[in-house]
């Protein structure tokens, strides 16, 4: 298998190195996955504050400690519509360079760890106007795991 199943504490050096972690979580019926090292925080649902002149998937900020931080809804993102958000919902924090940014996604499901070489490109099949937002695949189980590249999601985006 190429992508296992790690418990919390476990480190990808623990495991022979050559390999990454990742956070793996659902929007509808598909998976996703990005670096554990970008997540900073994972948080239950409770609502944005919407910011005018913005892409309609950013859904708005949530102040974080003091940190505002922009909110993207990922369903909306890859062009599925506005998620009905509640409570099962989290907003997983990330770090993209100096910014932090949060994505709404319907559940988180797993922390996997994958070798490198088990990350697939992801197959030319855009019209051109994607915006490189996947950055590869991963299978796990029966399942595919397509990875954010997460320095794109707030391209196209005006936020403050």
């Amino acid at each position: 298998m190429l992508a296992t199943r790690t418990s919390h504490n476990e480190t990808v050096a623990e495991q022979g190195g050559g390999g990454r972690q990742l956070i793996a979580f659902t929007v509808g019926h598909q998976s996703y996955g990005v670096d554990i090292t970008a997540v900073r925080e994972i948080r239950a649902w409770s609502g944005v504050t919407a910011l005018p002149s913005t892409a309609p998937f950013v859904r708005g900020v949530v102040n974080l400690r003091g940190t505002i931080v922009p909110v993207i809804d990922l369903r909306a993102r890859f062009g599925g519509g506005l998620t009905e958000a509640g409570k099962t919902h989290v907003i997983i924090v990330l770090a993209i360079g100096a910014r932090w940014v949060g994505m709404l996604v319907d559940a988180v499901s797993d922390i996997l760890s994958v070798e490198e070489s088990g990350i697939h490109a992801v197959p030319d099949v855009t019209d051109g106007s994607e915006h490189g937002l996947l950055a590869g695949i991963v299978t796990h189980g029966e399942e595919m795991v397509s990875l954010i590249r997460v320095e794109q999601l707030l391209s196209g985006a005006v936020v403050v």
